[in-house]
């Protein structure tokens, strides 16, 4: 495990040299949070009761937008509203995977217009190190009006089974946040990544990549389509700075009450990671 994930959430903030990960951190400090609830739901009506229902409770909501059967701007405007009022960021689960040109069109234009409200975003790597260069080379450019507030996360690794996101893929994946850290702010992965795992000559002392892991589930192991769930204290022991769950809080009897549990053992965990600090 990095040694970074010993430190407390204020601790890794305080001098973090990637502006999305250093807000994503004060965040979780300040709201006593690291969950991102998964809301796959598909109106604009569920989603942004939803973010307003959970919003107090987590730290991140995670979108597919394109489940959604009518996005509009009210999709928008709502979302961004609902991040101010309640402080919490918004990830498109987009998973970019096309050569350079296309992913730009699709991040900065096109009918869902993503780099306008969503914070972070995220890429697989099999088209290579072209698809992080071209996001990267997107969200620097000077006619791009959100600067430094949004980032990328790498598909390192996969919780389904026989997931083939593995081995030299991630190593890769680490090669390449290491080379464009300024825009990358970590990883989807099962465990923290590691200097172990990657070209370390890329590597600098200030490195903290931010990990998001997903399957997280408190009462089920996985389900028929080959989905393996892990609990809030098993990921976090395993590096996970911020969870990821979705049918165990959206689909629960009280998705509100099933958020507060999740928020509850995510935070414990993470204090047992940190030793109380």
């Amino acid at each position: 495990m990095s040694s970074k994930s010993q430190l407390s959430y204020k601790a890794r903030a305080s001098n973090h040299p990637n502006v999305l990960a250093k807000k994503l951190f004060e965040i979780a400090e300040a709201k006593q949070t690291n969950v991102t609830v998964s809301a796959d739901v598909t109106t604009t009506k569920e989603l942004l009761d939803l973010a307003d229902r959970l919003g107090p409770y987590i730290a991140v909501i995670k979108t597919h937008i394109d489940i959604l059967s009518d996005f509009s701007d009210e999709t928008i405007t709502g979302l961004n509203a609902l991040a101010a009022k309640h402080n919490f960021l918004i990830f498109e689960d987009r998973k970019f995977i096309d050569i350079g040109n296309t992913v730009q069109k699709q991040y900065h234009n096109g009918t869902l217009r993503i780099s306008e409200w969503a914070h972070i975003i995220n890429c697989s790597i099999l088209p290579g190190e072209g698809i992080v260069e071209a996001l990267a080379q997107t969200a620097s450019a000077s006619d791009f009006p959100y600067g430094p507030e949004r980032g990328l996360l790498i598909l390192a690794e996969m919780t389904s089974k026989g997931s083939l996101a593995t081995g030299e893929y991630t190593k890769k994946s680490i090669d390449y946040a290491r080379k464009y850290k300024n825009f990358v702010t970590g990883f989807v992965s099962t465990r923290a990544l590691g200097d172990e795992q990657a070209d370390s000559s890329l590597a600098t002392e200030d490195e903290d990549f931010v990990v998001f892991t997903t399957g997280v589930n408190l009462s089920s192991k996985g389900d028929k389509l080959g989905q393996q769930y892990q609990t809030p204290q098993s990921a976090i022991g395993r590096g996970a700075d911020f969870i990821i769950a979705g049918r165990g809080i959206y689909a629960a009897p009280d998705p509100v009450d099933a958020a507060k549990q999740y928020q509850k053992q995510g935070w414990e965990a993470y204090l047992a990671r940190i030793g109380g600090q």
